[in-house]
């Protein structure tokens, strides 16, 4: 009864382990996505596009949550101009997450 007690522990354990780590890989590349999306409305192509891209993926480390990659992209896209409301902004963030999911469960 121990054993089975311990298996389906270690079974949960490695879900979550595995929950966290697509967790982390879709908001990579949901981020990597938004920054191709972004770059695309900066007027950026090519490896300015892909450097612009890893920029955003960079700004998900400055805490915990959305919020960081919102603001870079919101404070980019007011600097340069273009005219994408916070309300388009956060659905193109949720698309993109969808988009991160399959791709990263698909892979």
């Amino acid at each position: 009864m121990a054993a089975s007690m311990d298996d389906r522990q270690k079974a949960f354990e490695n879900k979550f382990a595995r929950d966290q780590d697509l967790r982390f890989r879709a908001e990579a590349r949901r981020n990597k996505l938004l920054g191709l999306w972004a770059a695309e409305h900066l007027g950026k192509v090519g490896g300015e596009a892909d450097d612009y891209a890893r920029e955003v993926v960079k700004s998900d480390f400055e805490e915990a949550g959305d919020e960081d990659v919102f603001r870079k992209v919101r404070r980019d896209l007011d600097a340069a101009g273009v005219a994408i409301s916070d309300e388009e902004l956060r659905k193109v963030m949720v698309e993109k997450m969808a988009e991160a999911i399959d791709q990263v469960q698909n892979n």
